[in-house]
């Protein structure tokens, strides 16, 4: 078994595209069911309020897309979008507030040409005020160099009803096909699953990992009932959890559940709650982009599992 160091170490970034080639165009088929989708494809799941169906793995860009244009981190994202793209996913979530990540995204992505093989989520972050909201919405879109995203979330709940109000008069005038609202920190989920409840918007994204698994308590079991799909974020714990199991052996059990890296782990274990619709971390490393897809073939967790990684930070 490999740690998330040491996974692919040896190989550069174009041995890690093409071990992604084979999972292309199975991922692809939007409308396959999972028991069509052979063990290497990268899984789909359905947006509850259209039936759209979207890859498990997304990519998030804070942090990993807040880079210089032409330094080698800058250079290594092309591959890391290769990589996701070529691997079967689509979904990528980003922010106007993440400094120059939208910016970066969007050059990226027509420079490849892969923004119509991608599907954008973005914010509106840190406004207030419909006019506000709108002409940060309007810069996005020219960040990011596209006419309409996929999601427009509500970030962290700021100015929650307005900017609401705004994202949905958006989605009925087509530059979004879809409204979320989003938070981070465990103190926020019970006023989150209020705002669900109350407004129930196509997505909701929400903080859950291996040792952060307060949403269980109502956020996903209410996002289940009323049909709303979950991002999930921070799910390696913002890096930490790497830590935590540095020189730990995987569970006996891993291979078993075609797990070969902790990171693998982590993210199964997020994917195997119900409610998840899929997970977004992110990476400014192409082997570690290739990791982080293989999380999204084969089945899902048992409890028992679960049990078992939940046990290692006991």
């Amino acid at each position: 078994m490999q740690s998330r160091r040491t996974f692919l170490s040896t190989t550069g970034s174009a041995a890690a595209l093409l071990a992604m080639a084979p999972w292309n165009s199975a991922a692809r088929a939007d409308n396959a069911t999972a028991a069509d989708q052979s063990t290497t494809a990268l899984a789909t799941r359905v947006i509850p309020s259209t039936g759209e169906r979207i890859p498990v793995i997304g990519m998030g860009t804070s942090g990993s897309f807040e880079v210089g244009e032409n330094t080698p981190e800058y250079e290594a994202l092309k591959d890391v979008l290769k990589i996701f793209v070529t691997g079967g996913g689509t979904l990528i979530d980003t922010a106007p507030t993440y400094s120059n990540a939208e910016d970066v995204l969007g050059a990226l992505l027509a420079e490849q040409n892969l923004r119509p093989k991608t599907w954008l989520a973005t914010k509106l972050s840190g406004v207030r005020g419909r006019e506000d909201g709108l002409a940060q919405f309007n810069s996005t879109l020219k960040r990011l160099k596209t006419d309409k995203v996929e999601l427009l979330q509500v970030h962290n709940l700021g100015d929650l009803e307005t900017q609401l109000a705004l994202a949905r008069e958006l989605k009925a005038e087509g530059k979004t096909r879809y409204v979320g609202v989003t938070h981070y920190v465990e103190g926020a989920q019970d006023r989150l699953a209020d705002i669900v409840e109350k407004e129930k918007p196509d997505f909701l994204q929400i903080n859950y990992s291996v040792v952060t698994r307060g949403a269980e308590k109502r956020v996903l079991p209410l996002a289940r009932d009323l049909g709303v799909a979950v991002l999930i974020n921070r799910a390696f714990e913002d890096g930490k959890l790497f830590s935590r199991v540095k020189d730990t052996p995987l569970p006996d059990w891993a291979a078993e559940a075609g797990i070969s890296s902790w990171a693998q782990a982590f993210l199964k274990f997020a994917l195997s709650q119900p409610a998840v619709t899929a997970v977004i971390p992110a990476t400014g490393k192409p082997n570690r982009q290739a990791d982080n897809l293989k999380a999204g073939t084969g089945p899902d967790l048992t409890e028992a599992q679960r049990a078992s990684l939940i046990s290692v930070f006991a």
